[in-house]
């Protein structure tokens, strides 16, 4: 068979060991973390500049294909999702820390540095990069831009687009273009936060200039033994309320403390029903104050034990069995399929109370473990992907847990992004009106809709229903 033009033009940009075209190959880029939806593209090509990117794009244009832009694949939403096939430009060969000015605290990046990279160059600055989603080991900071990724720290610090300051862009034209940049506050209207979370729409990143952030003087990390999961929620809420503001809030429950234990040994108690990761930094003084308020407020909704970390190791393997929880999961299942509600917090035991209703109803086991500052949940269905029943209970479970999250006043994601997944539920969130707003402003810079097509928006007479990969499950 000839080789199509387009596929020649494309090797004629990044060379013949740029790009991939045998279907064992491009097998791996048929989907990202969210393994319920599967299509393989045509291609896989991997730049290694903004120029070979711009490049691409023209013959993507050129011939009318679809493209879109892709990381490590760690999302949950199926976001790198090639819909209609075509182009997958993989980011991850430009993966260059490009200037890091320790002066203004700022640092210059290409979007296939891998997150935890960042904060390892700038540490012996006294610096670290504050997002820090729980694959930071993986993920990389374009991946991180598109969905605008979180962590457990966000609860103090904020999300990804507290800490990008610019971004260059290449345009579904082809034109590469500057929003933003290292001056702070920039007059004109705010593109480069309207960027940061467009899941690839709007065009492809290709340099970021993120902040960086002074490491605290010093931490207080507690781990709280709860017999109840309402019992750990209660704690948040008082913590919360008290005017403390924590670092990390973070709770797993009875069975993923189960798959941790087994995984990393770090003595977990397995008959507690949840467990919560508490710490508070800063100046030193005063840190122990406050340490000793949190450990007094959990002992009042009856913890049974409140932990202190007593040196940095300590601390470090309460984090690393944290930030490893999802990988420990299959310990427990050969799949899982991870939710990204958000509810206020003090709807926390009420969510909790339901995600174990909608489980028992539907069969499955959930597991729990999440950034419980900020009310992002992340339940974890656990079922065997080859049973087309499981498949089909889990959907509809994960449908029906999103629904409640809205009915509790909110949203259906904290960080994983719309992705495919959760198209379904951008009418329960916003009104035509509305839609058809983000509609218009992403014409403005995708107006053919051939980057990223079928992602975040619904198309026109969309209804609520379970997703494609549900609805094919069912049949």
């Amino acid at each position: 068979m000839a080789t199509p033009p387009w596929v020649s033009a494309l090797a004629a940009i990044v060379g013949s060991e740029g790009l991939l075209t045998a279907p064992s190959d491009l097998a791996v880029y048929e989907c990202d973390g969210y393994t319920l939806e599967k299509n393989r593209p045509d291609v896989v090509v991997f730049p290694s500049s903004a120029a070979q990117v711009a490049a691409i794009v023209g013959v993507c244009r050129q011939y009318d294909l679809p493209f879109l832009p892709r990381g490590a694949g760690t999302s949950l939403a199926g976001g790198c999702l090639p819909v209609g096939g075509g182009v997958v430009i993989a980011l991850t060969r430009m993966k260059r820390i490009l200037e890091v000015n320790v002066a203004d605290r700022y640092a210059i990046v290409e979007p296939g540095v891998v997150n935890l990279w960042l904060t390892q160059r700038v540490r012996e600055h006294g610096l670290h990069y504050a997002p820090d989603p729980s694959s930071q080991g993986a993920c990389t900071i374009g991946g991180n831009v598109a969905t605008n990724s979180g962590g457990p720290h966000t609860l103090k610090y904020g999300v990804t687009v507290n800490h990008v300051l610019g971004l260059e862009i290449v345009l579904p034209s082809g034109e590469i273009v500057t929003v933003g940049g290292p001056q702070s506050d920039q007059p004109g209207y705010d593109l480069t936060g309207l960027v940061v979370g467009s899941e690839g729409t709007f065009g492809i990143v290709t340099k970021v200039w993120v902040r960086l952030t002074p490491n605290p003087e010093a931490y207080r990390t507690l781990l709280g033994v709860f017999e109840t999961v309402d019992a750990a929620t209660a704690t948040i809420s008082d913590i919360i309320g008290s005017g403390i503001v924590p670092a990390a809030l973070e709770m797993m429950d009875a069975l993923i403390l189960q798959a941790v234990e087994e995984a990393f040994r770090l003595g977990f108690p397995l008959d507690a029903g949840a467990v919560l990761i508490m710490e508070v930094d800063g100046l030193a003084a005063g840190l122990d104050e406050e340490a000793e308020r949190i450990r007094a407020l959990a002992e009042k909704n009856g913890a049974r034990q409140v932990r202190l970390a007593a040196t940095e190791a300590e601390r470090l393997a309460l984090w690393k069995a944290r930030k490893q929880a999802f990988g420990a999961v299959g310990r427990l299942a050969p799949s899982y399929c991870t939710q990204d509600g958000v509810v206020p917090r003090t709807r926390l035991p009420h969510m909790l109370r339901r995600i174990r209703e909608i489980g028992a109803a539907a069969g499955l086991r959930i597991a729990n473990v999440f950034h419980a500052g900020d009310g992002n949940l992340h339940p974890i269905l656990l079922f065997d992907e080859r049973d087309r029943d499981q498949v089909r209970r889990v959907l509809a479970a994960s449908h029906e847990i999103l629904a409640e999250c809205l009915a509790q006043g909110g949203s259906v994601t904290g960080e994983h992004g719309i992705g495919v997944e959760k198209l379904d539920f951008m009418p329960r969130m916003f009104s035509p009106a509305d839609l058809a707003f983000m509609g218009q402003v992403r014409r403005v810079f995708n107006p053919e809709g051939r980057c990223s097509p079928a992602k975040m928006l619904p198309t026109a007479g969309a209804c609520i229903e379970p997703s494609r990969a549900g609805r094919k499950a069912a049949l």
